[in-house]
């Protein structure tokens, strides 16, 4: 048994996972021992300055600190660190990996398009019971990555479309007006339309699966929840 910490540098959220893990590969089993979100809004102003922001990159770091307190408490064995949208746009992403490897230990790794969609299909269908083919949609802070498969990935996209992207870019007032609202589905819109096109299989798909705050939060306004639950708002149906 190995003990392991992951740390996922998103555009919005900064999360912690760890846990226990028996086997490898399809056949591993992770008792999870502790699990963290906390909004740091890495990829606030990437969209238009290319640049990750000094104060982003200061609220990350405050989160890493207290995410080390907690892999030291729990004697992991092993930490793996992921950045994904944000770092990628940003031309200043190796001041934030230096930053994260003095607090942590180990150097962010910079994950493409491609593979975070891979990775997003491979943990949201492990042990899914649910008909396959399945289409899985991340909807992250920066980019939105989709993908069809069975067992494995057979295609994928990743496409700039996210919640601080498109509010940065479309949703200046608050509530949003009408026309910002406008614009922010035409572009999504134009988005899916070239899915649609360029991968092969969506059509077919039998199950969706929606994944990251986004998809949570429109189930928990679906369902009409006061206050969100995460275990109503996970749970498909």
């Amino acid at each position: 048994m190995t003990r392991v910490a992951a740390i996922d540098l998103g555009t919005n959220s900064t999360r912690l996972l760890v846990a226990d893990v028996e086997g490898s590969g399809a056949d591993a089993r992770l008792t999870i021992l502790d699990r963290r979100m906390r909004i740091t809004r890495l990829g606030q102003g990437v969209d238009s300055a290319r640049r990750l922001h000094p104060d982003a990159m200061a609220r990350c770091i405050e989160v890493l600190h207290e995410y080390a307190e907690v892999i030291a408490g729990l004697a992991v064995d092993t930490t793996r660190a992921a950045a994904t949208s944000a770092a990628r746009d940003a031309s200043n992403r190796e001041e934030l990996f230096d930053g994260v490897a003095a607090v942590i230990g180990t150097v962010p790794e910079l994950l493409s398009g491609e593979e975070e969609a891979s990775l997003s299909f491979l943990g949201a269908t492990c042990d899914l019971d649910e008909p396959a083919p399945y289409l899985v949609v991340d909807v992250g802070g920066g980019s939105t990555e989709i993908v069809i498969g069975t067992d494995r990935p057979e295609a994928s996209a990743s496409i700039d479309v996210g919640c601080v992207r498109l509010t940065e870019a479309f949703l200046h007032s608050d509530p949003p007006r009408a026309e910002e609202l406008s614009a922010a589905v035409t572009v999504v819109r134009d988005h899916m339309n070239d899915v649609s096109r360029t991968i092969a299989g969506v059509d077919a798909a039998r199950t969706l699966v929606g994944l990251a705050g986004t998809v949570t939060t429109m189930a928990a306004i679906e369902l009409g929840l006061a206050a969100y639950s995460r275990a109503r708002s996970t749970t498909s149906g």
